[in-house]
């Protein structure tokens, strides 16, 4: 009798302090989002659909917050109020650059975008990106990993997985089709930089690199010329090539940053004409 009443009184306990204890979640939480700067704006691009394609494609395939920088109008010669502050950049993870402004030859205004990344800080750069910002010397080529100063005709081609075992690359196969393309002829992949993919150039003949990694100073640097056309930047593959190259540039490229939840697919965006 004595012994049942002890294992009544130990069981009584133990359901007590169970009760009490915290009970471990199923899942691992959410990490802290990481926080994106969007810089668009300049010349030739439908900036006010892609900036919105972006932020929300991000955000729907991983913890990243983006907070979008949109100045410069529609010319290629603006300098904007942004980059005119030394701190530009502070609080941020990662500066995502899609902006098209050629014609800033100003190199101390260009040291001022750049400082930041050689002092560590990630970045992604996209399609005219790669045109920006030539003031004579290499400096943003080096930044951007590869030197291009030019694009060829319109048209729909195939991206070649040059390195699928790269974990950017594992999930996009042998190959995939952009609908709508504006391919970027390639002058020079800098000795820092790492090819990913590439397309062929139907009026050269050639292969040009269109994905690639680059080691900046301090910095690591995701670059792709792709996203030109809206039918482009609404493209789930162009949307999750873009959601683990930034992952990759802030070295958070792992199961913990990615959302459970698959994205929604996003609806076509025709670009508009004269774009």
């Amino acid at each position: 009798m004595r012994l049942s009443r002890r294992l009544t009184a130990m069981a009584t306990l133990l359901i007590v302090l169970l009760g009490t204890a915290p009970i471990a979640s199923a899942t691992e939480p959410a990490p802290k989002p990481i926080r994106a700067l969007l810089v668009c704006g300049g010349c030739c691009h439908d900036y006010e659909t892609q900036k919105e394609l972006i932020a929300k494609g991000l955000a729907e395939r991983a913890h990243i917050e983006v907070t979008v920088v949109h100045q410069g109008g529609t010319v290629n010669t603006s300098k904007i109020p942004l980059y005119e502050n030394p701190d530009w950049a502070k609080g941020y993870d990662v500066v995502i650059h899609d902006e098209c402004f050629s014609q800033v030859k100003d190199s101390d205004y260009i040291a001022r975008i750049l400082k930041p990344h050689k002092e560590g800080l990630p970045a992604v750069v996209i399609h005219c990106a790669m045109h920006c910002y030539r003031d004579g010397s290499d400096n943003w080529f080096q930044f951007c990993g590869v030197t291009s100063r030019r694009h060829g005709k319109r048209y729909p081609h195939e991206v070649v997985n040059r390195d699928p075992q790269h974990p950017i690359m594992v999930d996009f196969g042998a190959s995939w089709f952009n609908p709508a393309g504006e391919l970027y002829w390639i002058e020079k992949v800098w000795p820092t930089a790492h090819p990913l993919a590439s397309s062929k150039n139907q009026e050269t003949g050639g292969d040009e690199v269109c994905v690639w990694t680059n080691q900046y100073e301090k910095g690591r640097v995701f670059g792709t010329t792709l996203g030109h056309h809206n039918e482009t930047v609404s493209h789930p593959a162009f949307l999750d090539l873009l959601t683990r190259g930034t992952l990759w540039a802030c070295d958070k490229l792992n199961n913990q940053y990615f959302k459970s939840t698959p994205p929604r697919s996003a609806p076509a965006h025709p670009t508009p004409k004269g774009r």
